[in-house]
């Protein structure tokens, strides 16, 4: 599948060519066989967005998802989203994501947690999804908004590819009330340049436009400054730790944390947590 400049500089944006083997290097550091894991083993490197995995566990019990669905992962990262997916709900999932090096560690991660038989992981593109249409009961999409400059098209897709009534759930970061600018870099963006933020009105007012109903929005911002708050107390409490959030986001890891911690309290940017249910 092709990919537009935008998504090739996004993908190259965030995953260097050897971060499978770096990933694999932290694990035999800690005495962990990288081909044999538990999910409690790789949460530090496997749960990257904000609230971690109670946040996902949040969000599910919220919609009630039956076991059994059919699930695709947009913006799947290194699948750690996908697995607990699998491992806690029995969805079946299939992740796509833009940045093959995250496609490659999720599958491995995948194998070695022993769920390959329960997901399945390609490369591409949110705006040009390669699957059929109605293929999935459930779409699931954390931290993947901020990123795309025509939500449009992924709305468009995404009602392609879902049944009627089938649902997305989103976990996502929006613009606050604050009038004064977003501090960078931050984990999703190093500039306004990959940054797509919009307000809580915005992006409900693109689902409602465009094929979908409202079924509910929640917002958890405080839950998830709090949340920052308790971790980066860990990670400055633990900076010797080899396995973190740093070995995916590289060293500039503690300057992202740290502006997000910011912004958050500073109503810059909020975090929503919302179901939509197609017409």
């Amino acid at each position: 599948m092709s990919q537009s400049t935008y998504a090739r500089s996004l993908a190259a944006r965030y995953a260097p060519e050897d971060l499978q083997q770096r990933l694999r290097a932290a694990l035999c550091e800690e005495a962990l066989d990288p081909d044999r894991l538990d999910c409690d083993d790789i949460a530090a490197i496997d749960q990257l967005h904000v609230g971690g995995r109670e946040a996902s566990r949040r969000l599910l019990e919220r919609a009630g998802v039956e076991p059994g669905a059919r699930v695709l992962d947009l913006g799947c990262g290194t699948g750690g989203s996908a697995r607990l997916l699998m491992a806690e709900y029995g969805l079946q999932v299939t992740g796509i994501d833009l940045t093959a090096g995250f496609v490659g560690v999720a599958d491995w991660l995948t194998r070695a947690t022993g769920m390959a038989a329960s997901g399945d992981f390609v490369c591409g593109d949110a705006q040009r999804l390669p699957f059929t249409e109605g293929a999935f009961d459930l779409i699931w999409a954390q931290h993947v908004l901020l990123n795309v400059p025509d939500m449009m098209r992924v709305l468009l897709e995404a009602q392609r590819v879902l049944r009627p009534g089938g649902r997305i759930l989103v976990h996502e970061v929006v613009a606050g009330g604050a009038e004064d600018a977003l501090r960078f870099p931050v984990p999703w963006a190093d500039s306004p340049r990959h940054s797509h933020l919009l307000e809580r009105e915005a992006l409900i007012e693109r689902f409602t436009g465009h094929g979908f109903r409202a079924a509910f929005v929640d917002d958890i911002t405080a839950d998830g400054l709090r949340w920052r708050q308790k971790h980066s107390a860990r990670e400055r409490r633990d900076g010797g730790a080899v396995l973190g959030p740093a070995l995916i986001f590289g060293e500039g890891f503690g300057a992202m944390a740290s502006n997000l911690m910011e912004n958050l309290a500073a109503d810059r940017i909020r975090i929503l947590q919302a179901g939509f249910v197609r017409r």
